[in-house]
C-alpha cells in the first residue's frame, strides 16, 4: 500500500510502498478513505513531540475514516462494511499512522462509527481538533454570560472551542485573523480582534477593563500566554494547548492554570459527530490534497484557517 512515512525522527516524509497490514487478533483491517492533518503530525515526525515509543518506518498520521475491510480474529466490536473514524495515536507510534491507504487497529481504540449524514472526509477532519474543543469547553463549564477570549479561533481546535462555547451560552472573543472574522461571527463569536493588526492583550484591557472569565489559548508560547493570562480575572481560569502554563504563578494570582492534555474516546468523538450532523456546530473549512501532496503540506506553516483533510 502507499503511505506517508519518514525512517526515522527528523527525516524528510516522503510517499511509498509499504506492506499491507493483516489484522491481528482483536484487530480490524481500515480501508482508509481520508486521513485528517494536524500540527502535531509534524512534531511526531521531527521528533519534537515524542508522547510513546516509536516504530520505523513511520506512518504518519493519527486522524482518519474508512470502512472496515477486515476482522482479526476474535474481533466482535465492529462488522465488515462499517464506516468508522477515530484518533489512531496508539503505541508503537507510526504503527497505526493515517497517511496510508490502509491501517490495522485493535478494535477497542478510540474510534466510532461516522453517522448517516456525515462525510467521510468531514469525519476525518473531527477526531484531534473536534474532541480537543469540545473537551476545553467541558473543562470551563458553565460558561453562560463568561467571557472566554479564543486565541487561535480560526484554526481547527478554534473552530470547534469557539463553537461549543458560544453554545454554551458563554461571550467569545475570537482571535483570528480579519479574513475569519465573518466566519468566527458566524459561529457565534461576539467580537473578533485580528493580532495582526492590533496588541491582543492592549485590545482586552481596552474593551474589558475588569478582566476575562477564561482563557483558551491554542497557538502562543509561553511568554505570550502568561501575557494573555494576566488578563484573566481571580477566579478565573486559562488554559493551554501547548503545555506552557506556569500553574503556581498563575495559582498565585488566583486563577486556575491548566496544561490540557487530550483524553480522547469514542463518547467524545459520537458527541463531535452527532453536533455536526445535527447543525449544532460547523465543521471548519477543508482544504482536499491527495497523499502525494501530503508531504509538502507537512513543510507549510500551520498558519491556515480550517482543516486540511487527505483523500484517498
Amino acid at each position: 500500500m502507499r503511505a506517508v512515512t519518514v525512517n526515522d525522527y527528523g527525516a524528510t516524509p516522503a510517499v511509498g510502498e509499504i506492506p499491507t497490514p493483516e489484522p491481528g487478533p482483536g484487530q480490524v483491517l481500515i480501508k482508509l478513505r481520508a486521513a485528517g492533518m494536524n500540527p502535531m503530525d509534524g512534531s511526531l515526525a521531527s521528533g519534537a513531540f515524542k508522547p510513546m515509543p516509536a516504530t520505523f518506518p513511520m506512518v504518519l498520521g493519527a486522524d482518519g475514516a474508512g470502512v472496515v475491510e477486515q476482522l482479526g480474529e476474535g474481533a466482535s466490536r465492529f462488522s465488515v462494511g462499517d464506516d468508522l473514524f477515530g484518533q489512531l495515536l496508539i503505541a508503537p507510534l507510526g504503527s497505526a499512522g493515517t497517511y496510508a491507504e490502509h491501517v490495522a487497529v485493535r478494535e477497542d481504540a478510540p474510534l466510532a462509527r461516522v453517522p448517516s449524514g456525515l462525510d467521510d472526509v468531514v469525519a476525518a477532519a473531527l477526531p484531534t481538533a473536534g474532541v480537543t474543543g469540545l473537551s476545553l469547553v467541558d473543562l470551563l463549564e458553565p460558561l453562560a454570560d463568561k467571557t472566554v477570549l479564543i486565541v487561535g479561533a480560526g484554526g481547527g481546535v478554534g473552530s470547534f472551542a469557539t463553537q461549543f462555547a458560544a453554545s454554551a451560552g458563554a461571550n467569545v472573543i475570537a482571535n483570528a485573523r480579519s479574513s475569519d472574522a465573518e466566519r468566527m461571527r458566524s459561529y457565534g463569536a461576539a467580537e473578533t480582534i485580528d493580532h495582526t493588526a492590533v496588541a491582543l492583550a492592549d485590545a482586552i484591557r481596552q474593551t474589558r477593563p475588569d478582566g476575562i472569565d477564561a482563557l483558551i489559548d491554542v497557538a502562543n508560547d509561553a511568554a505570550d500566554f502568561a501575557a494573555l493570562a494576566s488578563l484573566v480575572s481571580t477566579g478565573g481560569t486559562a488554559v493551554t494547548t501547548k503545555y506552557v502554563a506556569d500553574v503556581e504563578a498563575l495559582r498565585a494570582a488566583g486563577v486556575t492554570g491548566v496544561n490540557f492534555a487530550l483524553q480522547m474516546s469514542s463518547e467524545l468523538l459520537d458527541r463531535v459527530a452527532r453536533a455536526v450532523v445535527d447543525g449544532r456546530v460547523l465543521a471548519p473549512p477543508i482544504t482536499r490534497i491527495s497523499l502525494d501532496e501530503a508531504p509538502a503540506a507537512l513543510a507549510q506553516p500551520q498558519h491556515a484557517s480550517g482543516k486540511t483533510v487527505i483523500t484517498f
